[in-house]
């Protein structure tokens, strides 16, 4: 289907705010400051029926931030990492905070967000990954609801870091996740190319993950573009023995393709995998309003899967 409405009035509206630019101001903030207020219904979610406290767990790098949300009667755990390309992001983003809102009611689980260290030229890999690891050991020592689930998700490279924790609690513990949940993982490098018919309708789009941006992101996290350890970008990892996956990819994402090739992988090792394809959609769309209704349904897609 072509991308949602709800995406191709948000880019009309940044072509106008660009070109409304006087001589002296800049085009890129008047862009950001028209996609503050066009994300603003995200800024004040409701969070009824959710119990929302902050607390800090002690990782291998000194404290690290969790945000927990606790609905009435939970009965399973998630712990979750949002998005950024490893360098931006928190959990007070809406991937972040709106996202755990969400899954802890839709699911009626408690959801851990972590702020884990961002890479920033000092921070580097595997720093990241140790502090969901550690999030995950935390979460785990918890007084869980018995026989529900207890499981690990991400977005982005939130996912790719979901992943590589569950890769190394599947290796050395505490205990193997019950599900692995999945937004438009970021899993591979080189980033697999997308099909040419796709790579022609999203050529006018924004936001894209070009092969030099891709590039930058992993020398940042990375340090390097040679010799990337399997787990950094896990898609390269051995990944036989992890939990029931459910992988969520949006139709117009350059990561659509490492979804893709993530979920034929995971099967090929014998992961059982749930996938589903957000139509419409752009990267990141879980950034956005749920009363978006694609957005509901991938996180509809998340909850049931997680329970299922």
């Amino acid at each position: 289907m072509p991308v949602d409405e709800y995406f191709t009035e948000m880019f009309r509206g940044m072509a106008a705010a660009r070109a409304a630019a006087r001589p002296d101001e800049d085009p890129e903030a008047l862009v950001e400051a028209y996609l503050q207020d066009y994300r603003a219904d995200t800024e004040r979610w409701d969070t009824t029926g959710v119990a929302v406290e902050d607390t800090l767990i002690e990782g291998p790098h000194g404290p690290v931030p969790i945000r927990v949300y606790r609905p009435e009667s939970p009965t399973g755990a998630l712990l979750w990492a949002h998005g950024g390309g490893f360098r931006h992001g928190d959990i007070d983003m809406p991937e972040g905070h709106i996202v755990s809102i969400e899954l802890a009611r839709r699911a009626a689980v408690t959801v851990a967000s972590v702020d884990y260290r961002l890479a920033d030229g000092e921070v580097r890999y595997p720093v990241p990954i140790d502090d969901v690891h550690a999030a995950w050991t935390w979460l785990c020592s918890q007084d869980l609801p018995e026989g529900g689930p207890v499981a690990i998700g991400g977005a982005s490279a939130g996912a790719a870091l979901a992943l590589s924790a569950s890769l190394r609690a599947r290796d050395s513990g505490p205990r193997l996740p019950d599900a692995l949940l999945l937004a438009y993982p970021f899993a591979h490098y080189p980033n697999p190319a997308l099909s040419p018919a796709l790579s022609v309708e999203m050529a006018p789009l924004p936001f894209r993950f070009e092969p030099e941006g891709v590039e930058e992101m992993v020398r940042n996290y990375v340090g390097r573009i040679s010799d990337v350890p399997a787990d950094a970008l896990p898609g390269a990892a051995r990944l036989d023995g992890l939990p029931r996956t459910l992988i969520l990819a949006a139709e117009y994402d350059d990561l659509r393709a490492s979804a893709e090739l993530l979920e034929r992988q995971l099967r090929e090792a014998g992961v059982p995998v749930e996938a589903y394809l957000a139509l419409g959609m752009t990267h990141g769309h879980l950034n956005h309003s749920p009363n978006v209704p694609e957005v509901g349904r991938s996180l509809d897609f998340f909850a049931k899967g997680l329970n299922g």
